[in-house]
């Protein structure tokens, strides 16, 4: 299994608008080859701070993804959002590789 973690921090104030987005997300990477969840988390300590969780069968499953239109597409949606203080918000990813369970 491959785990990817995109992490951000959204203004506090802003977070439960970021939160309601994802609850409306598009699915789309739900379709993907090798697409096994997604999660959002809150980090209950610093409440601006976001985690979107993929977890993914494999890496190839998840470099096929960010290489595909579907990732285009929905990231080129993103950078049009209407609040620009949103849409300029950058992620720090960090992946995974399941070496136990």
């Amino acid at each position: 299994m491959y785990i990817v973690h995109s992490i951000f921090d959204v203004p506090v104030e802003k977070a439960e608008e970021v939160i309601a987005i994802y609850r409306n997300r598009s699915k789309l990477v739900d379709q993907a080859p090798g697409f096994r969840q997604f999660q959002l988390l809150h980090n209950q300590k610093k409440p601006g701070e976001l985690t979107v969780e993929i977890t993914w069968e494999d890496k190839q499953s998840y470099l096929n993804w960010v290489s595909g239109e579907d990732f285009k597409r929905i990231h080129d949606l993103e950078k049009k959002y209407p609040d620009q203080e949103l849409a300029a918000i950058r992620p720090i990813v960090k992946m995974f590789e399941v070496v136990a369970q």
